[in-house]
């Protein structure tokens, strides 16, 4: 690479960091003269990289917005910082890069790389492994994310056509409260203007999204992410489960997650079951919604709390099922062949 070429890049670089750059200060960090200096700013104008003047006393020169994207000049650590957020983006499911635009963007920053740089970043990616499984797709489109999260900032209606579960495919406005990512999906939960009353919906299954004119105030409450799981914790599902547990709300939520179990104090004292250790705390309700109670059991039986189950019938005959079992292994005994 000619040295001139080399100096337009370093300039290009020394402009990403932010800020205004003085000629002086350029001049300087390059080895040339303030003429040579602008000369080289031409040539980035000349590029369609959007270089802007700043006058007065500590003008200079800075990186304006464009039409389109810049060249970006990466350091080591800032490559490595890409490559690996884009690696990590899509195992967890967390990326908004729909279809195959996370792979596309590594491609195309592993191929400019220095060969010596390559060979590492490729060290780090091939002996890297996960404790997880990759996470489904469910990547909301640009075209949908980027209007939302638009309204969401500037407190702007929505409209948008939506898919749910069974209802078929519908035209909504909603006043967005905010966007949140959690187990590999997007989510934005707000005011549904159709029902009068708040919602949450997946922006996979948003079709399209349009920011209305007019602002709104979010309410006080909740922020966006505590809205979001108690929405997936009180979901409709087949099973509606109740149980009392000997304990306080933040131990108990300690270990529910908020998207599974909704906990709150009970209003009685209960009715002296598991008596003895532990006596003296207070009881707390726990909700459950659930397709299956064949995992219920189990769960319970972590929280090393009392507990008491208050519905569904079926659920303390499984309880017992797994004490039976339970009591088995400990006596080292084998279980009944069914």
């Amino acid at each position: 690479m000619s040295r001139p070429v080399s100096r337009v890049l370093t300039l290009l670089e020394l402009l990403q960091s932010g800020g205004v750059r003085t000629v002086a200060e350029l001049a300087d960090r390059l080895g040339v003269g303030e003429r040579t200096v602008r000369r080289y700013v031409d040539h980035l104008v000349d590029l369609d990289v959007p270089v802007e003047s700043v006058r007065g006393r500590y003008g200079g020169y800075r990186l304006a917005p464009g039409h389109r994207m810049p060249p970006l000049m990466l350091t080591d650590d800032e490559a490595l910082a890409v490559l690996l957020g884009l690696v990590a983006g899509r195992r967890t499911g967390i990326t908004a890069a729909a279809g195959t635009a996370g792979e596309t963007a590594a491609a195309k920053v592993r191929r400019v790389l220095p060969e010596r740089l390559r060979h590492r970043l490729d060290a780090v990616l091939d002996s890297l492994t996960f404790t997880t499984a990759p996470a489904g797709s469910a990547a909301p489109e640009a075209a949908v994310l980027l209007p939302v999260a638009d309204a969401v900032r500037h407190h702007r209606p929505l409209a948008i056509r939506y898919t749910g579960g069974s209802s078929g495919s519908s035209e909504r406005t909603v006043y967005p409260y905010g966007l949140v990512a959690h187990a590999g999906r997007w989510y934005v939960t707000g005011r549904d203007l159709s029902v009068g009353a708040d919602r949450t919906f997946r922006l996979d299954r948003i079709h399209g999204a349009r920011v209305l004119p007019g602002t709104f105030e979010p309410p006080p409450g909740p922020g966006p992410a505590e809205r979001v799981l108690a929405a997936l914790a009180t979901a409709p599902y087949r099973h509606e489960v109740t149980v009392r547990v000997r304990g306080t709300a933040e131990e108990i939520r300690a270990r529910l997650p908020r998207s599974v179990a909704v906990v709150a104090a009970a209003d009685d004292e209960g009715d002296g079951e598991g008596e003895g250790e532990g006596e003296g705390e207070g009881w707390c309700r726990v909700e459950i919604r659930a397709e299956r109670l064949d995992w219920l059991p189990g769960l319970l039986a972590s929280l090393d709390r009392p507990f008491v189950v208050e519905r569904p019938d079926e659920l303390r005959g499984l309880v017992a099922d797994l004490a039976g079992r339970l009591m088995d292994a400990a006596r080292g005994t084998a279980p009944p062949r069914g």
